[in-house]
């Protein structure tokens, strides 16, 4: 398919060299250039959940074994 694009002049002229450096033609270059970026996998920040931890002397004050004891202590935080 042919098509016309506006680019800036100096993107044009760094293409057309980096081409030439490549031996390969704009259009191949372009091409390629477009399907990197549309084709790319998308990155994804790696999340990792970090808990503060505060250790203390005494035990709970709840058994946690008790599901309706855990909950009185979550609702009355």
């Amino acid at each position: 398919m042919k098509t016309t694009l506006n680019l800036d002049d100096q993107v044009f002229l760094h293409a057309k060299k980096q081409a030439a450096r490549d031996g390969v033609t704009l259009t191949a270059f372009v091409e390629d250039a477009l399907k990197a970026r549309l084709f790319e996998a998308p990155t994804q920040v790696q999340y990792r959940f970090k808990p503060k931890v505060i250790t203390g002397k005494r035990p709970p004050n709840v058994d946690t074994s008790e599901r309706d004891a855990l909950y009185g202590v979550v609702d009355n935080s």
